[in-house]
């Protein structure tokens, strides 16, 4: 007999936390994690996280672009190679959205938020630029100088090591995907 109850009232605080979302009241998760980070802490983390998170996405696409439109000699390898590029930007872009969830909150979801978060730059489609590579070389290395202020922040001030040994691990995949692209425009 309990069993309906409870559901009904699953079921209404569900609508209740999905009206407050779209209300743009909240961000939050309603019932926070236990991680054992200051509500203030969790908050500041999400919208670092977040920030990240749309940059990933950003070079994701551009990465997704180069890979539809490369043509030329070489086409086949750097089809291939750029292929596995956005499928390991695509697993950390989960982790991303997977760590604020961890902490708490929600991860942003729509191109217009992660347009708005970016601080990478989209390229358009059609004809690639000889300059692709590069392009996307400078894009994780961004993102690599962004990680080590992040790493800095989470550790020394919102006291969480958690992300901040996340975002290490986060580093070192760009670092290695950095050092590819560069290799390759040798």
């Amino acid at each position: 007999m309990l069993a309906p109850i409870l559901i009904v009232i699953m079921e209404k605080s569900i609508v209740m936390e999905t009206i407050t979302r779209r209300a743009g009241k909240t961000r939050s998760v309603k019932e926070k994690t236990h991680t054992g980070l200051s509500a203030a802490s969790s908050e500041l983390v999400a919208r670092e996280l977040n920030q990240l998170l749309a940059d990933e996405v950003v070079l994701y696409i551009k990465t997704l672009n180069f890979h539809w439109n490369i043509e030329g000699e070489g086409f086949h390898a750097m089809h291939v190679f750029l292929e596995e590029q956005y499928n390991k930007l695509q697993e950390l872009i989960d982790g991303v959205a997977e760590r604020i969830r961890k902490v708490g909150h929600y991860a942003s979801g729509s191109m217009k938020e992660f347009m708005k978060d970016a601080s990478l730059k989209e390229t358009s489609g059609g004809k690639i630029t000889p300059y692709m590579l590069a392009e996307l070389a400078a894009g994780h290395d961004a993102i690599i100088r962004n990680a080590r202020e992040l790493i800095n922040k989470f550790t020394n001030d919102y006291d969480d090591s958690g992300s901040a040994d996340f975002v290490t691990g986060l580093m070192r995949d760009h670092e290695k995907m950095s050092w590819m692209l560069h290799a390759s425009l040798k």
